[in-house]
């Protein structure tokens, strides 16, 4: 299993750098439509390959909780709060680090396949979700309202849809076979790896 963890991770880390410009629909541009807001606001979770793998962690740890659906509103309710921080000019410090170290952080969690308490998880998910939504925010800075207004909505529904299917792809693997319950964790140990990939890449740049 090692080794498979380890053939993943790298593969992740080397698809960094192609994909690690995908973080601002519409080109950057800022939505001025309704309907430009709200394909943005679907479109950044999915291109941000690191707040895609953070989403997918998300919908997986959320599957060890009590209350499976609910816990993922946490994180979204998070990026909706950073996203307006920043849109109001609040300054997140080291946000891109923060967002990095989540996904290695959480990454780490799920692959341990431990037992953690429901409240570590809360609170990693809210915390991390300002910061998740602090560079959502930075796309829709200028917006008038209502390209602000379905830009959240875009995004808090493309989150909330990626978590909750991850986590039930999870279930429906461990109720096909006790052999799958090592899957969720090769998939934590993935996305901490794409976390460590751009946590080296944000602290190069950084130094250099």
């Amino acid at each position: 299993m090692r080794k498979i963890i380890a053939a993943l991770t790298g593969l992740a880390a080397a698809a960094v750098p192609s994909m690690a410009f995908a973080h601002h629909p519409m080109g950057g541009a800022t939505p001025n439509t309704f309907m430009d807001g709200f394909l943005s606001g679907i479109g950044h979770p999915i291109i941000g390959i690191d707040h895609l793998a953070f989403i997918v962690l998300v919908g997986l740890a959320a599957v060890f909780l009590t209350r499976k659906y609910m816990a993922p509103l946490v994180f979204v309710g998070g990026t909706l709060a950073g996203c307006l921080l920043i849109a109001n000019g609040t300054v997140l410090p080291y946000a891109e680090l923060i967002i990095t170290g989540s996904v290695i952080l959480l990454g780490a969690l799920v692959m341990s396949g431990q037992k953690i308490p429901s409240a570590v998880y809360l609170a990693i998910f809210a915390i991390a979700g300002i910061f998740h939504g602090g560079a959502y925010g930075e796309a829709i800075i200028g917006a008038e309202a209502t390209p602000l207004v379905s830009y959240l909505a875009g995004f808090a529904i493309i989150q909330y849809l990626i978590a909750i299917g991850a986590g039930l792809v999870v279930e429906r693997m461990w109720r096909a076979s006790d052999a799958t319950a090592t899957k969720p964790r090769i998939a934590g140990a993935v996305a901490a790896g794409i976390g460590v990939a751009f946590f080296v890449e944000n602290v190069e740049g950084m130094l250099f």
